[in-house]
């Protein structure tokens, strides 16, 4: 039986909104959960003349082998899709929608654990210089940068920020993560000292008189997206010929890479990224395992 478009959507609706209610989840996850149950829904009515909650195990398999085959999907895609479909399922199941979850013997693809793309020092030092500071809005861009490569914040909790976050006395930020955690996070004295500036007067200057409590500002009088401050770092590596694919996230990688090599232990590093489980900070121990052996070779006697 082929759902209307109505009823595919309460469906979608009911799941998204449990999601939200139980993990807390941010927008942009809860967004891409959507999508890829949508894919999976349109894939099902175009080629098996099916919805979501006749689907078997064949239907998954076969879905996904197009999305690989035919559309030369990554393994992540992939893994990302068979979580997807498995939260979906499960919450079915639970539901009694179902009688039986099609995804139970439906098993994701063995990513590689690679560490991500960072920046060395130099490469940082030429983009937090990349701003015009003459301008009110190159202070305000220097600013993001600055406390962006401070604290390593995901760029959703940077552009997020509210004023009344900021603890400028205390130099600390209160963050409100995924799940909707809170965390205090550090704040060196540069980058205190350039927020200091912002909030001091450029701030002011380009809301001319308009009143928000978002952090950081365009001149419409609303807080800057994830989309613009994306485009800022691009443009800002691309003025500067950093010939890497650089985005907001690669600064927060920078962020975790350059206190590994400064010695800093692994756990404080998960505390101040905000992840929940230790593995998921665990892929930076390559770096901390190479500071190690520079270590050993340098104090060692027999070196």
């Amino acid at each position: 039986m082929i759902l209307s478009a109505e009823e595919n959507a309460w469906i979608l609706d009911e799941f998204i909104d449990t999601l939200w209610l139980e993990d807390g989840l941010s927008r942009n996850t809860l967004d891409s959960y959507r999508r890829d149950l949508q894919k999976y829904a349109n894939w099902l009515r175009e080629s098996q003349q099916k919805n979501l909650l006749e689907a078997d195990q064949g239907d998954m398999q076969a879905f996904l082998a197009d999305v690989v085959i035919t559309q030369k999907a990554k393994a992540t895609t992939s893994s990302r899709l068979i979580s997807s479909l498995k939260r979906f399922y499960r919450f079915q199941y639970r539901q009694g929608s179902i009688s039986k979850d099609p995804s139970l013997q439906v098993s994701p693809p063995k990513l590689p654990r690679t560490l991500p793309k960072s920046l060395t020092e130099a490469e940082v030092e030429v983009l937090l210089h990349a701003p015009d500071i003459t301008t009110i809005l190159g202070i305000r861009d220097r600013t993001m940068l600055e406390l962006l490569y401070a604290s390593g914040l995901r760029v959703s909790e940077l552009v997020g920020l509210e004023v009344a976050q900021v603890g400028l006395n205390e130099g600390v930020l209160r963050v409100m993560g995924k799940g909707s955690k809170e965390r205090l996070i550090p704040v060196g004295e540069v980058a205190l000292d350039w927020l200091g500036k912002y909030l001091g007067g450029a701030r002011l200057e380009i809301l001319s008189g308009q009143i928000t409590s978002k952090l950081f500002v365009t001149k419409r009088g609303a807080g800057l997206t994830r989309q613009m401050f994306w485009y800022l770092v691009r443009h800002y590596s691309k003025l500067n010929n950093i010939n890497k694919n650089i985005s907001p996230h690669v600064l927060r990688h920078a962020f975790a890479t350059h206190l590994l090599n400064h010695g800093a232990d692994l756990r404080v590093v998960q505390l101040l990224l905000g992840h929940a489980d230790i593995s998921t900070t665990q892929i930076y121990t390559h770096v901390a395992r190479e500071r190690l052996k520079s270590l050993h070779q340098k104090h060692h006697p027999r070196g």
